[in-house]
């Protein structure tokens, strides 16, 4: 497939977006039209936990849809000729009670879980008829970018190995594959199951 032209992107905060750009973004039959960014967010089973509708109502508080103004926002959005096509979560790493309880951030680390200068890339959504065409690279540069840019001390992501030939399906690859990252200025951490790396870049201060 052709990839993406990148200067034909725009990529911006999503408070700079609008509900009906995400939406359009996420859709509403896959995976990522009913977790819609939660899986992190909520501390108990998502599906039994929470309502499509309170995950809903819950992306919209967190992102700040709509509201160019918002003091503070849960990701960006990328935009190719003016049409909504991807999402990269990004926010200080407390803001995602999940990983508090995920081993793969914590093991073999000493990590202040409490630290919330640093953050975290943990999901990337691209709409369909645009997957496989390089997107999640340009997010997670300006991922990258947008956590320098708001005061981070680091930014971590936990991302997937991929192999040569062997199919990962797209719901699984949304914390980004190692390639992304590396291209975006991150390093390997740890490596603390047989497919996850965590990966960070420290910012100069």
């Amino acid at each position: 497939m052709t990839p993406i032209p990148v200067e034909r992107l725009r990529i911006v905060p999503a408070n700079e977006s609008s509900q009906e750009d995400l939406t359009a973004v996420f859709g509403t039959a896959d995976y990522s039209g009913h977790c819609r960014c939660q899986r992190f967010k909520v501390v108990g089973w998502m599906p039994r936990d929470t309502t499509r509708e309170q995950r809903l109502g819950m992306q919209w508080e967190q992102t700040g849809c709509d509201d160019p103004d918002a003091p503070s926002t849960s990701g960006l959005v990328a935009y190719l000729d003016g049409d909504p096509i991807g999402w990269v979560a990004v926010e200080p790493r407390t803001a995602y009670p999940k990983l508090r309880t995920s081993r793969v951030p914590w093991k073999d680390r000493a990590e202040d879980k409490d630290d919330d200068g640093v953050w975290a890339v943990t999901c990337f959504v691209v709409r369909k008829g645009y997957r496989g065409r390089g997107l999640t690279y340009p997010l997670a540069r300006a991922a990258v970018d947008f956590a320098r840019e708001r005061g981070a001390r680091a930014l971590e992501a936990y991302a997937m190995i991929t192999q040569p030939g062997k199919e990962i399906t797209w719901g699984e690859l949304h914390v980004g594959a190692v390639q992304v990252f590396e291209e975006a200025g991150l390093t390997a951490v740890t490596r603390p199951t047989v497919r996850r790396v965590v990966m960070r870049v420290d910012f100069d201060r």
